[in-house]
């Protein structure tokens, strides 16, 4: 039986993310079923690899972002009776890319070396946390990019809203449409929980940009800039209204917080502290 859950979210792009399921079919295929959400996609531009289509006017016409499409297909698999067979879940954007060599095998073999880890993400080569992971592979931090996490099942349970298992809810907040300030608080409860949030170098991954540049119209979103600027101004509200913050930095000392006094409970762990 496979371990791992892998769910990739497509919008209008299914070249893109025919080629993504593809890679990781033929290099961890036997370490994960694969998943794809179709998050509003117009109905010849479905993945021929289509697992779910999200097909409400309010998601054709918004689609549904990182956050609202992981709930939709976490709390799929949770109606199917396929959540609990997993041991983790591998939750992609279409356009993450990875090497051409197993990813999850080695993802895999560090959360069973860190048994603490709830998130666990590739690093890109353009992070600068790249620079903190040369005499330590994996290290702990506050903040993570969410364009390729692995969360472990137990860990979601920890946290998960069971009574709202719908895009909105279940495990990331869905008010926050555009996602800014999302993985704060996703890491946030995962330390206020006794889990860590961990990035390695033994696996990397990159975002590429350019679906987002060259095809905003057929994605039916805005282009970069003006995504940018919603992504932030729509974020920063819903972080005044939810916690009462005024800016960024206050978010990440929120986070901070909690990842310090997670090192207070598990001094075994400090090696891995940035």
């Amino acid at each position: 039986m496979k371990k791992i859950a892998t769910i990739i979210l497509n919008r209008n792009l299914p070249e893109v993310t025919e080629r993504l399921y593809e890679h990781i079919d033929k290099y961890d295929g036997d370490h994960t079923d694969i998943y794809v959400v179709e998050a509003g996609s117009e109905a010849e531009k479905l993945s021929r690899y289509v697992t779910w289509h999200a097909n409400s006017p309010e998601v054709i016409r918004d689609g549904l972002r990182y956050g609202r499409g992981m709930n939709f297909g976490l709390t799929q698999l949770l109606k199917e009776g396929k959540f609990d067979q997993y041991d983790a879940f591998f939750l992609l954007t279409n356009d993450t890319e990875f090497k051409a060599q197993s990813t999850l095998a080695p993802l895999m073999s560090i959360l069973n070396d860190h048994p603490r880890v709830g998130i666990l993400s590739p690093c890109s080569e353009r992070w600068g946390e790249r620079l903190l992971l040369k005499s330590e592979a994996t290290r702990y931090f506050w903040f993570i990019h969410n364009n390729a996490y692995l969360l472990r099942r137990e860990f979601i349970e920890s946290i998960c809203d069971k009574d709202q298992a719908d895009m909105m809810g279940f495990l990331f907040d869905g008010t926050n449409f555009r996602g800014y300030g999302s993985e704060h608080e996703l890491i946030a409860k995962a330390y206020a929980n006794d889990w860590a949030a961990a990035i390695t170098s033994q696996v990397w991954a990159a975002e590429n940009e350019s679906h987002l540049l060259g095809h905003a119209a057929q994605i039916k979103t805005e282009g970069y800039e003006e995504n940018l600027s919603l992504y932030i101004t729509e974020g920063r509200r819903w972080m005044r209204k939810k916690y009462g913050f005024n800016s960024h930095w206050s978010m990440q000392q929120y986070v901070k917080g909690f990842y310090d006094k997670f090192f207070e409970f598990h001094p075994e762990y400090r090696q891995f502290k940035i």
